[in-house]
């Protein structure tokens, strides 16, 4: 993978906030929602999210900077270990003493080293589950499975993928943690799902019919007149499910009012000639 700050297109002096406003704009680009069908644009999408992964985090920013973690999140191997994660077996020499005289060791089998790995993968993927590949040191790629639910930094298990052991012995296996790539626009808390939904002035007054976006596809809600900009509405089951019940969460629709970024004179004229009924922070006990 290439350097997390060229993918993010930001200098190594860059603020944590302008490392998130970077991902913010590269992740509202390459959406696989305004990209059907772009692979292209599909790679560069969970690229940005692995590089964000490590440098949206500041402790695994520094850690990657002082080259303790590359570019992928992944340990990097103490020198003279070759990268394996079960370290030094001193059965293992013996293991290797013995190979020559019957073919095993009189001792224990020496069993193989495991390793650990991190892989990012997208928020959608995480929810829903999915399938990421996962190329190990010895060049080996494996499919990695990822259960419907399974939060950031959840550690999977795949047993025997790990380093080859000693003659007659076991492999170790692979540990595999992973980092769920920010969304823009969903925010996971526990099993529910937050999203905040702009509406315009008028949708709010009047009333409305609107298109949510959900981690199942796109559901119709309504908008209740006379609605206040961070009213929130609860869509039941649409959250996360839980992998042990496998039931799932709500979403959390925070209706946001949205004006226009241009001046309207015509809403202007209407304001100047409207009177409150009340004054809201006269009833919020602020005035």
């Amino acid at each position: 993978m290439r350097d997390p700050y060229e993918v993010l297109g930001c200098s190594r002096r860059a603020g944590d906030e302008d490392i998130k406003r970077a991902y913010r704009r590269l992740a509202k680009d390459l959406h696989p929602d305004r990209n059907r069908g772009d692979a292209a644009a599909e790679r560069r999408f969970k690229e940005i999210g692995a590089a964000y992964a490590v440098l949206g985090d500041p402790e695994r920013r520094a850690r990657f900077d002082r080259g303790e973690i590359d570019a992928e999140g992944n340990e990097r191997a103490p020198f003279g270990f070759g990268g394996r994660g079960g370290g030094f077996d001193p059965h293992d020499i013996f293991a290797d003493l013995f190979s020559g005289f019957g073919g095993q060791s009189r001792g224990r089998r020496a069993r193989g080293g495991d390793t650990v790995h991190r892989v990012t993968v997208p928020f959608v993927d995480a929810v829903e589950g999915g399938t990421t590949r996962l190329q190990l040191g010895s060049g080996r790629i494996v499919d990695v499975r990822i259960p419907a639910g399974t939060h950031d930094g959840a550690r999977l298990r795949l047993p025997g993928k790990g380093d080859a052991g000693g003659p007659g012995g076991l492999p170790g296996d692979v540990h595999v943690e992973v980092r769920v790539a920010a969304h823009p626009h969903f925010v996971r808390e526990g099993n529910d799902i937050r999203l905040e939904l702009p509406i315009t002035l008028a949708e709010a007054v009047r009333g409305a019919k609107v298109t949510v976006p959900t981690v199942t596809g796109p559901v119709a809600i309504k908008v209740p007149p006379m609605t206040s900009s961070g009213t929130r509405l609860r869509l039941r089951g649409k959250g996360a499910p839980d992998r042990q019940t496998g039931r799932r969460g709500d979403q959390i629709v925070r209706l946001m009012i949205v004006l226009p970024e241009r001046a309207d004179p015509e809403l202007e004229r209407f304001v100047a000639n409207w009177s409150a009924v009340a004054d809201p922070r006269v009833d919020a006990g602020m005035a």
